[in-house]
């Protein structure tokens, strides 16, 4: 099993969603984050002065998948997400040992 973590464009997350939810991904966590990467932020103008926003708002998504499907997975992520600009986002790839489901203590793939 792997886990994904994809920072991505809050705008971005319905057709993200979308394109899961088209090859049946469906399980995932979303949270709202704050963050940069390499674009260090960027300046805005309010009421005629300049001020540097540095913490910029992202959508986190988390998911875990069997391993052979990671390649599909990941390319889906990125097409949905992509829009060639700075700021698009990454996608992590973790192992994971074990899952657990509490309702019934299904254990592995099956818990998911």
């Amino acid at each position: 099993m792997k886990k994904l973590e994809a920072i991505i464009q809050p705008f971005k997350l319905e057709e993200v969603r979308e394109a899961l939810k088209a090859i049946d991904i469906d399980g995932m966590t979303i949270s709202e984050v704050f963050g940069h990467g390499r674009q260090k932020g960027h300046v805005e103008f309010y009421r005629g002065r300049e001020y540097q926003v540095e913490m910029i708002p992202k959508v986190k998504l988390e998911l875990v998948i069997p391993a052979d499907r990671l390649e599909e997975v990941i390319q889906t992520i990125a097409r949905a997400a992509r829009t060639g600009k700075i700021g698009d986002g990454k996608i992590f790839v973790y192992e994971l040992g074990q899952a657990v489901r509490i309702r019934n203590n299904e254990r592995g793939e099956a818990a998911l």
